[in-house]
Formats: C-alpha cells, sequence, structure tokens
C-alpha cells in the first residue's frame, strides 16, 4: 500500500533566500526579457537570415507569451544591419491610362521626383498662359488667320467676279450663298427673268449652273484650308511650347538620367504637354479658388502626377511593419474612388498602399487567426508571395465578379519575410489542410510557456523581473516580494519545479503589486504587497465561487463533508472565470442491481457527458469485467451520476471517485464523506494525474471551512500530482496545524483504503479473504448476484425444457 499524507514542505515550493542574494531588484542587472525561449530564439534567428524562397515564419504560442516583443526585438537587430529598401510610384500610362506604371527609386528619390513635378506643373500653369498671351504668339497666330481670310476672300472675289462675266451675281445671305442672273449689272426678279426670250433664260440657266459648281467646289476647299490652318496653329503651338516646355523637361532628365524610367515617363509628359497645351490655356475654374495649388489638383492635370506609393525617406534600415488589421485591402492595396456626378470615379493617384508594399524590402507581422478570418485576404497573401509580386485588384476582380472597366496597375516586385502569429492548435491546423502553407512558411518558431525551476533559472527570472520594473518605472521589489513572484510563477503552470513565462501575466502582477504599494506609502514593495494584489485578483473574479458556497452552507447544493454514506463520494472539479479557477466539490452517486453487466453513465445518456468523461466510464466498465469478471459473469447492472450537475461534464478526472462509489455500492460498505477525492484511473488501477489539484484542494477546503472544519477532513489526490502542488498559505497552514489533511495515493486499493476505513484484504491459504476486508464484503455481493444469475439460467432452462416436451 502506498497511502502517504503529505507534509508541509510537500504542499508549497518556496524559493530558497540563498538564490536571491539581493535586498530589492535595484541592485539587478538588467535582463534582455527572453528567459527560457532559446528554442525560439534559434529559429526566429535562422528564420530571418536564410535568404531562400518559403522561409517565412510561424510563430506559435499563447496570447500574452511575449512572442510580438522577442520577434520585433530581433527583427530590430536584423533590420538595421539590411539596405534600405526602394521607393514605389505609379506614374501615368499615356497609352493605356487604365494600367499605371510602377517606378523603382533608391529610397528619397521617390518623393523628390514628385516634389519636382509639382514644381514642373507650377511652372507650367504660370508660363505656358504667358506665352499664349505674349505678343509673339498672338502676332503669330493673327498672321496665320488673316492669310486664311486673304484667301477665302481672294476666292470668292474671283469666284464673284468671273460669274459677273458670265451676267450672274453671288450673293451671301446669313443662310450662306445664292446665285441670281443679272442683266445690265441689275438683279433680275423672277417676273423679269420669265419674260426674257427663252434662249437668253437657257443661256443664264446654264451660267448660273456652271457658277453654283464652282461655288460648292470651293465651299468644299474651306474646311481643308481650316484644317491647314488649325495645323499651322498647332505647330506654332508647338514650336512655343516646346521651345518653353522642353528646357524644363531636359533639365529633368539630366537630373534623372541614372533612372531610365523616369527619363521615359518624363518623355511621354513632354509628347502630352505639346500635344494638350490648350488645356494651359483656360485652366479648369469650376471652383472658386484660382491659385496655382488648386489648379495643380484639378483633374486634367493630375495625368502629370507621381503618386508616391512607398517613401523609405525617413526609413533606417529594412522595414518592419505590424499590421493589426490585416484584411483583403489592408494587406494587398487598394484602388479607391470619388464621387463625381452621380457617378464613381478613379485614376491611378487613388491608388492606395498595402502592408505588403510598405513592408517589401523588410519584416511584416501579421496576427494569424485576423488574418484567416478576413475573407479572401489569406489567398491573396499566398498568392502574392508564391508569385513574388504584389498585385493590387479588388476582391471583385480576383473572383472575376466585376465587368467594368476598372484600373489594372503594374505589378510590384516582392521581397520580404512575413511573420505569422498564432497558437499552436492553427499552425497544426493549417500544416494539415492547407498543402501551400508548408511551402511559404518553413520555419516554426515554438515559444515555450515554462522552464525548469533551478537556481540558475531563478537568477535568470529575478533579472528578467528587474528589467520589467525598470522598463515600466515601477518601484522596487524587495527580495521575499520577487520570492512571491517566482512562486506564483510556478503555481501559474501548475508546477512546483517550473516557471511560468507568460510574460502578459507577470507585467500584470508586477503592475497590480506597485499599485498596492503606493496606495500603503511603501516605497519598496513587499511580499504583503504582491499577496494583496493576488487577493484582490481573486476576490473581484470571486462572486460567483461564493455564492456556490453558500449554496452548499444553506443546504441548497448537497454536499457532506462528514459521516459515511454507500455508493456516494465527494468529486472534484475545476470552473476557470477568465484569469481565475476556482474549485468545487460535486456528489457522485452509484447505485447496483442485479443485472447484466451494463453500467449506465446518466451523464451520457442524457446528453450532458463530454467524450472524455465517457471515456473514463468506459474504462471503469473495462476493469471492472478484467478484475471481478474473469471466471464468472458480472451479474449486474449500475448507474453512475453528478448530482445537481445542470451543465456539461467532461474529462476523466472524476474516474477514480466514480470507481470508488461504485465499489462501495456493489460491496455495500460506506465511504467517507469528509474525504473528497480527484483523479482519474487505468484499466490496471493506477491512479493517474490531473490537471488543476491545487484548486480543487482549495475548493474542498473552502467548503469544509464554511461548513465547519475538522480534523479528518481532506483531499485524496494522485502521488504524480504531489509535485504540482503550490497551495493558498491558510490551506498549507490548516495542514500544519493538522486541521485538514492531503493523502496522496497511487492505485484503487490505496484510494479504497481510505475512504472505506477498511483494508482490502488478501486471500488466505484456504482462498477466503479476510472478514474485516473490503473485498470479503465485494465478493460476497458478486457472489451474490453470480449465484441469482445461476438459479435464474436454471430455472429459464427448466421452464424451456418444460415447454419443449409438451
Amino acid at each position: 500500500m502506498a497511502v502517504k499524507s503529505l507534509t508541509v514542505d510537500a504542499l508549497y515550493q518556496r524559493c530558497p533566500e540563498s538564490w536571491l542574494p539581493f535586498e530589492t531588484t535595484d541592485s539587478l542587472a538588467n535582463s534582455e526579457g527572453f528567459v527560457g525561449q532559446e528554442r525560439a530564439v534559434d529559429a526566429l534567428l535562422f528564420g530571418v537570415s536564410i535568404p531562400h524562397d518559403g522561409y517565412n515564419l510561424f510563430v506559435t504560442g499563447s496570447v500574452g507569451v511575449g512572442k510580438d516583443t522577442l520577434v520585433r526585438h530581433y527583427l530590430d537587430d536584423e533590420a538595421h544591419n539590411k539596405p534600405i529598401p526602394m521607393d514605389w510610384c505609379y506614374v501615368n500610362n499615356f497609352d493605356a491610362p487604365y494600367k499605371p506604371k510602377a517606378i523603382c527609386l533608391p529610397a528619397g528619390v521617390g518623393a523628390t521626383l514628385k516634389c519636382d513635378m509639382e514644381s514642373l506643373l507650377s511652372s507650367l500653369l504660370i508660363s505656358i498662359p504667358e506665352l499664349f498671351k505674349s505678343d509673339d504668339y498672338r502676332n503669330s497666330i493673327l498672321t496665320l488667320k488673316q492669310e486664311f481670310e486673304e484667301r477665302e476672300g481672294e476666292a470668292f472675289q474671283q469666284l464673284t467676279t468671273d460669274a459677273k462675266t458670265k451676267k450672274v451675281a453671288v450673293i451671301r445671305t446669313p443662310q450662306g450663298y445664292t446665285l441670281g442672273p443679272l442683266k445690265d449689272g441689275k438683279l433680275l426678279s423672277q417676273e423679269e427673268f420669265d419674260r426674257l426670250p427663252q434662249a437668253v433664260q437657257d443661256e443664264l440657266k446654264a451660267n448660273i449652273e456652271f457658277c453654283n459648281q464652282e461655288l460648292q467646289a470651293l465651299i468644299k476647299d474651306i474646311p481643308r484650308w481650316q484644317e491647314e490652318l488649325r495645323h499651322s496653329i498647332d505647330k506654332v503651338n508647338e514650336e512655343y511650347v516646346t521651345h518653353t516646355v522642353g528646357p524644363m523637361i531636359e533639365s529633368l532628365k539630366r537630373r534623372y538620367a541614372a533612372h531610365p524610367e523616369v527619363e521615359q515617363f518624363l518623355e511621354a509628359v513632354n509628347t502630352d504637354l505639346i500635344a494638350n497645351a490648350e488645356d494651359f490655356i483656360e485652366p479648369d475654374s469650376a471652383g472658386n479658388d484660382h491659385s496655382i495649388k488648386s489648379q495643380i489638383q484639378a483633374s486634367p492635370f493630375k495625368r502629370f502626377h507621381v503618386n508616391l506609393l512607398v517613401d523609405h525617406t525617413a526609413t533606417e534600415g529594412a522595414p518592419i511593419l505590424h499590421e493589426l488589421n490585416p484584411n483583403f485591402r489592408n494587406v494587398m492595396g487598394r484602388v479607391e474612388h470619388v464621387a463625381h456626378l452621380g457617378t464613381l470615379m478613379t485614376d491611378f493617384t487613388l491608388i492606395k498602399p498595402g502592408a505588403l508594399h510598405r513592408a517589401n524590402g523588410g519584416y511584416l507581422i501579421l496576427d494569424a487567426q485576423k488574418l484567416l478570418a478576413s475573407p479572401y485576404a489569406w489567398d491573396a497573401l499566398k498568392r502574392s508571395l508564391s508569385a513574388k509580386e504584389i498585385k493590387i485588384e479588388s476582391v471583385e476582380d480576383t473572383l472575376s465578379l466585376n465587368s467594368t472597366v476598372s484600373l489594372e496597375p503594374e505589378a510590384i516586385p516582392l521581397d520580404l519575410k512575413v511573420v505569422l502569429l498564432g497558437d499552436r492548435f492553427l499552425y497544426y491546423l493549417l500544416d494539415a489542410y492547407d498543402p501551400e502553407f508548408r511551402l511559404l512558411f518553413k520555419v516554426c518558431v515554438d515559444f515555450e510557456e515554462d522552464f525548469q525551476r533551478t537556481e540558475a533559472s531563478v537568477h535568470l527570472y529575478s533579472t528578467l523581473i528587474a528589467s520589467l520594473i525598470q522598463k515600466h518605472l515601477l518601484l522596487p521589489f524587495s527580495r521575499d516580494a520577487v520570492a512571491a513572484v517566482i512562486e506564483h510563477g510556478a503555481r501559474q503552470v501548475e508546477n512546483a519545479d517550473k516557471l511560468s513565462l507568460h510574460m502578459g501575466r507577470l507585467e500584470d502582477l508586477l503592475f497590480e503589486a506597485n499599485y498596492w504599494a503606493e496606495q500603503s506609502g511603501e516605497h519598496v514593495v513587499s511580499c504583503g504587497s504582491v499577496e494583496q494584489a493576488l487577493h484582490k485578483r481573486r476576490y473581484r473574479s470571486s462572486q460567483y465561487y461564493e455564492r456556490l458556497i453558500e449554496q452548499v452552507t444553506t443546504g441548497v447544493r448537497a454536499i457532506e463533508t462528514s459521516g459515511e454514506k454507500v455508493g456516494q463520494v465527494n468529486g472534484l472539479s475545476v470552473i476557470s472565470l477568465g484569469d481565475v479557477a476556482f474549485g468545487q466539490p460535486s456528489k457522485i452517486t452509484a447505485s447496483v442491481r442485479f443485472g447484466h453487466g451494463k453500467i449506465i453513465d446518466v451523464e451520457r445518456e442524457s446528453e450532458l457527458g463530454g467524450s472524455l468523461h465517457s471515456k473514463g466510464v468506459f474504462i471503469i466498465s473495462s476493469l471492472l469485467a478484467t478484475r471481478y469478471a474473469k471466471d464468472r459473469p458480472l451479474s449486474l447492472s449500475a448507474s453512475i451520476v453528478f448530482e445537481q450537475s445542470y451543465g456539461e461534464v467532461d474529462g476523466d478526472s472524476a474516474s477514480t471517485a466514480e470507481l470508488c462509489a461504485l465499489l462501495s455500492a456493489i460491496a455495500e460498505v460506506p465511504l467517507f464523506q469528509h474525504l473528497a477525492i480527484t483523479g482519474s484511473i487505468n484499466q490496471h488501477g493506477q491512479v493517474q494525474a490531473i490537471g488543476g489539484v491545487n484548486e480543487k484542494i482549495e475548493g474542498f477546503f473552502d467548503v469544509c471551512s464554511a461548513i465547519g472544519l475538522v480534523q479528518s477532513q481532506g483531499v485524496i489526490i494522485p502521488a504524480a500530482n504531489t509535485r504540482h502542488l503550490m497551495l493558498r498559505k491558510d490551506v498549507v497552514t490548516a495542514v500544519a496545524e493538522g486541521r485538514f489533511n492531503i493523502h496522496a495515493v497511487e492505485s484503487l486499493e490505496d484510494a479504497l483504503t481510505l475512504l472505506t476505513g477498511l483494508p482490502m484484504g488478501a486471500l488466505n491459504e484456504q482462498g477466503a479473504w479476510p472478514e474485516d476486508s473490503f473485498n470479503y464484503h465485494l465478493y460476497r455481493k458478486l457472489d451474490r448476484y453470480a449465484e441469482c444469475a445461476k438459479k435464474l439460467n436454471e430455472s429459464t432452462e427448466s421452464s424451456r425444457s418444460q415447454s419443449e416436451k409438451e
């Protein structure tokens, strides 16, 4: 038998003072703050250093363990030594405006180009209108127009003269030109024309027809002359504009001679300016603001703008971007629209960058869960990483749902490392169900949740605490306060031999302890302030727990902490409320009757039992059949239930308690109610470790204290859980004073001996069980059930034989 009543030393592992050789944290050196994460650091350094494709990183660990802080720390070091990435601009494609061109420029040059183009446009808005107002220009245009008018006048004059010789008058009217007969230089009326001899009429009609054909030919020549005039004017415009614009463009070309794409853009700008110089004669004056600045932003001149998509003027090293809202538009970029006269309009200046653009050449940090929760963002990211380019398109275009003409910006080459932050479940889920995931995210950075509690690690943990205190400008912590923080870290991971690496919870405890120390007017945070912070945290969340205790004390919830009961035992469970967990006892009962070996799990039958709880009951059934029905039928039926349970019951930590209640009901041997028991059991009767052991012990202790604590009360736990004990001070004190007991057991026999007060017993030489043993009562009852089954079978066979004879 391995029943062990634990001593005070096993209930709470204190931090030895010799491990903390300082008075306050002021005397401790700074720490990098990444204690115990050697594996994660090694993977992170490998992932950010390897230059090959697909070595993006997935950082796993619970929320608050310090993933983002550590990643940013090491990325900052790596990014500082990398070159500054290029600027990216979008400019107008004058040949195909719906396909803007992307231009890559050294850091800071993009902003310079944008300013230079605005300066050029500002100069042109002044110089070109002045050019067209100049006397030289006006005289040149006036000369061309006069030449046209003279040519037109001479042609009509010649036509008029020729017509007179043929006795035909050419008359200009508001509606155009008309022809009429002449006689003696006088225009004839219709009556006068009709009185002329027929031969004269025929001659005049022929002359009028001939002149009309000449007139029609002349009228047809006028549009051609006008076109020639326009070409002449355009040529003059081109000469004047070229003379004005050319030096400006050439100056910019020389400045950007090292960038051929800019030279090509400037050449296209020059050609467009010459072809459309009239846009500058009368700028858009729809608004009341006629300033140069407002004219630059007017629609006709946006085609000359430079859309500076990514500006690295102030960037040092490679960029590091943490996109907090990784939806499709924020990651991939977007093309915005503006409403104009009831229509949505867009152009290349409304192209906006996404996180991929801003982080290109560096590192992009994304929350994996948020990314996957945003429609189409995950697939778009994978496409970009696989293609190594960023293509801006709307979701409608991606899904081929948009039939309207939209912008198609030129794709931008992509070169960056993506760092996804998520939990392990999400990582393995993606690895199992997304075949592209492993090709794109080849590095897993796995964060530890805890690390071994040794003298060396405690020293490192102390320096980490000191660093956090200095970082957040908190009061210094005394030696005993640091010890209390370390001990609470061991309780958080439910292991006295380990310490929690959850940085978020550690910082919260330091903040709260500092607050209570300041409220008390202390200059150094003491152990009392840490304990007060923990007490207040528990108090803020314990209203529901206190109501549960109240239900027990008022009899609403039937929990017995004294006496003996057959087939009834106190099991233990844990309730989690946010960051605080509480233990509560549950009455577990079992009933047994003659039957055919079926054990009914009432929780499962009522659909309130989870899969793990059902597994525990199946193990109980297997153990019963293996241990007590090898050479006989198990001629009983039983049912097990959690009394007053109105929600789902899951987990197998109550399987030992359920089996004890069941065996008690079979043997009709009562179980002590002043003891509660927790632990799972295997098919061989060994009691196995469970979670939440500290909360479960404290929960039963609180119930016993509320009802009335007596010396015999206590909890039975698996021996494997002994190393996990970090109990509250009041529980440790009660055990030290003998008012509460904690027993560690390894097997079912140990637990039954404690719960019944009877030895299990062993077969003597005659093959009988001692009458004062639990097995004696158990097997006697099993024999009785077997005898009943035998008699029932004989009676059934006899009835069958009699029926056959009849």
